[in-house]
Formats: C-alpha cells, sequence, structure tokens
C-alpha cells in the first residue's frame, strides 16, 4: 500500500473528524456524522495497521479516534458499583490468573532460601562474611527481634506498608524485563536464608519464626504474586499466544495494573499484622493463628471468587468500553 496516497486520499475526512472532534456543542446531523467518520477512521487505522503500519500515521489516527471517542461515547464517571466490582469481580480475577505463577515462585524462593540457610549455618567461611561472632550473637539475641518493638506500631505498620508497595510495585512494573523481578527475589530469599542461619547458629531459630511467621505468610505470598505477575507479563512477551504481541501486552499490561492495586490492599494488611500482632503480647501460638488466617482469607478470596468470575469470561482487564475497541487486523 501506498500510506502517502492513501492519507493524501483521506485526509479531508481525517480533518472533518478533528474539526467535529474540537466543536463545543454539534447539531443532530453534526453528531450522526462524527459516528460516521469516527467509525470509517476506525477502519481506516485498521487498514494501515495491518497492511503498512506507518508509524507516524498510526499514531496520528490513533490520537484522533481517542479524542473522538470521547465525544462519541462521552466520559466514564467512577461510580461505587464500579469500586464494588472492581474488588469483587476484576481483582480476585486477576490474582487467580496468576495463582500457579504464585505457586512456583514461591516453592522456588523457599528452596533457596532453605539451601542458603543451610549452606551458611553449616560453613563457617559464609558465617564468617555476615559478620564477626560477636555482633552475629547480638544480632540473634537483641537486634532481630528489637525491629518489631523499635517505632510506635502504626508508624511501623505505614513504613513496612510503603516499602513492601514499593517492592511489589517494582517487581511487577519492571516485570517485562524478565529479569528485574528474578533478583528481588534472589536477593529477598537469600536475605532471609542467611538470618535464620544465624538465629539457628544462636539457639533462636524458635524466635525467628515466631516473629517471621505471623506478618511473614502474607507479606512474602504478596512478593510471590508481584514477581509471578511480572514474569507473566515477560511471558506473554515472549509468547503471545494466538494474540498480536501489542494487543497481548496491552492485555495483560491492564490485568496487572489490577493485581497492582490489590496488592496494596494485601500488603496494608499484612502491615498492620507484622505492626500491631508481631511482636505483641500476644502468645505466639495467637499470632501464628492470626497469621495463618489472614493467607487463608487471602487464598479463598482469589480461589472462590476469582475462580467464579474467570470462568464468567473476566480476566482482570478493564471492560471493553473503558479499555477501547479492538481493531480488525488481517491474518
Amino acid at each position: 500500500m501506498d500510506t502517502d496516497a492513501f492519507a493524501a486520499v483521506h485526509e479531508p475526512e481525517w480533518r472533518r473528524l478533528e474539526e467535529l472532534t474540537g466543536q463545543r456543542r454539534l447539531t443532530g446531523p453534526e453528531a450522526d456524522e462524527l459516528v460516521r467518520l469516527y467509525q470509517t477512521t476506525a477502519g481506516h487505522l485498521s487498514t494501515l495497521r495491518s497492511s503498512a503500519p506507518d508509524p507516524h500515521l498510526v499514531s496520528r489516527l490513533s490520537v484522533l479516534l481517542g479524542q473522538a471517542r470521547g465525544r462519541v461515547a462521552g466520559t466514564h464517571e467512577l461510580r461505587l458499583s464500579d469500586v464494588v466490582r472492581f474488588f469483587a469481580v476484576s481483582v480476585p480475577a486477576a490474582f487467580y490468573r496468576v495463582r500457579w505463577w504464585t505457586v512456583v515462585v514461591a516453592t522456588l524462593w523457599i528452596a533457596l532460601g532453605a539451601v542458603v540457610a543451610v549452606h551458611t549455618a553449616r560453613t563457617p567461611e559464609a558465617m564468617a562474611q555476615l559478620g564477626t561472632p560477636t555482633q552475629l550473637e547480638r544480632y540473634a539475641r537483641d537486634a532481630f527481634a528489637a525491629y518489631y518493638n523499635n517505632y510506635p506500631a502504626p508508624d511501623f505498620a505505614a513504613q513496612v506498608w510503603t516499602n513492601n508497595a514499593w517492592i511489589a510495585a517494582q517487581c511487577i512494573g519492571l516485570g517485562i524485563t524478565g529479569v528485574f523481578p528474578l533478583y528481588v527475589l534472589y536477593q529477598n530469599a537469600v536475605g532471609v536464608g542467611q538470618t535464620a542461619a544465624i538465629m539457628d547458629v544462636y539457639g533462636d531459630l524458635d524466635v525467628f519464626f515466631a516473629l517471621i511467621l505471623p506478618h511473614g505468610l502474607m507479606e512474602l505470598t504478596a512478593v510471590f504474586v508481584a514477581g509471578g505477575t511480572g514474569l507473566k507479563l515477560f511471558w506473554t512477551l515472549v509468547a503471545p499466544g494466538r494474540r498480536t504481541r501489542g494487543y497481548a501486552l496491552a492485555q495483560e499490561g491492564r490485568s496487572l495494573v489490577t493485581v497492582a492495586v490489590g496488592l496494596v490492599v494485601v500488603l496494608g494488611v499484612s502491615g498492620l499484622v507484622e505492626g500491631f500482632v508481631t511482636g505483641s503480647f500476644l502468645p505466639t501460638w495467637a499470632e501464628l493463628t492470626i497469621g495463618a488466617l489472614v493467607l487463608g482469607a487471602y487464598w479463598t478470596y482469589t480461589l472462590v471468587p476469582g475462580r467464579r468470575a474467570v470462568r464468567a469470561g473476566e480476566t482482570g482487564d478493564l471492560e471493553q468500553d473503558l479499555a477501547g475497541h479492538t481493531l480488525a487486523q488481517a491474518g
């Protein structure tokens, strides 16, 4: 296709669409003309994308159609029902779709952490790299537990929430690289494994689990979800399936944002547990029970309404009227 000739032929229609889109008021005939030109231009864009994808022209028509669509369909006002549907349908569906990625990441992370812990505890040279015996003993006896009590519970919960949400956002946002999530998960597993080794060598492994598990069950699961979601986006780039790579990335990218928003809430709950439950006056069994209940609530939320939503066709993506039209493509 000769894109210059194609543009020359249809330029008057595009200019007219641009003119109508920019008018503050439209008569009945003008509104009908706007709709007709919008549909026609959408067809032009589809033709260009499938036959002669000129980047400049495609970008111009995409912007024009986006502006025209606002006039044709109107703006979407956020309603309470949208928020309810988002958290009742979209978020659990998005979590459900990455459940196996989450499980695989969790399994590999636990295995790596265990290997690091055993190796470090049994290898004096590896232990020596972490500090002197005096420093390590002080850490095991005092510093580790003091971390959970050095700040007022509300401040500590907010700090933990912010830090973990930032880590999760990076895993998701940079997941398309395929490297960053793996790096973050590796560093995290090694750090936890080395801490466990120190606590074990100095006879405080029970303290380690008593302080890590109440909040860590949910906190680490959220990190696994974030890492798995980022890696899923990378895999979409590598193997988009029957979808075009651009469409697949757009769809998965929007679902990824849904996961990110859901994790903000999940990590908020985890932060509250860490701030108000971990290291509190409660007996260890009660702290562990609370942590297990929180984790159970997450998986129930993911597997029950999530499975139901996915079977109904939900993906965690935006609804079609908000995500934009899918234009026909050749092939």
